[in-house]
């Protein structure tokens, strides 16, 4: 199983979302070809309901930490409720280029 695999997985088991993507960002860095070292995660769920941002990314963070203990290195986490979701009308900002490692100028 891919570690894409394994937090799909882990997220949809413990956080029943309603809406999410797990997306394998790490071809935008300085990395060998078909790693699985950065991610993008956007998670909607109800379990987020009166939970502060900080709240959210630390039940990711404890959900994940035996990928981010290992081959993990860099994860941007959106957390919203469901209604937080439907503000956005499902928008989310596209990840900014890399600029460290050989990428950069």
């Amino acid at each position: 199983m891919t570690i894409q695999a394994d937090i799909e997985q882990k997220i949809q088991y413990a956080l029943q979302p309603t809406f999410l993507e797990v997306a394998n960002e790490s071809h935008m860095h300085n990395v060998p070809p078909d790693s699985e070292s950065h991610f993008k995660v956007t998670v909607v769920s109800a379990e987020f309901d009166g939970k502060i941002l900080v709240a959210r990314h630390r039940t990711l963070n404890a959900l994940l930490k035996d990928e981010l203990a290992g081959p993990v290195h860099a994860l941007s986490l959106h957390t919203m409720t469901p209604a937080e979701w439907q503000e956005k009308n499902g928008e989310i900002r596209k990840s900014p280029p890399c600029l460290g490692g050989s990428k950069a100028s």
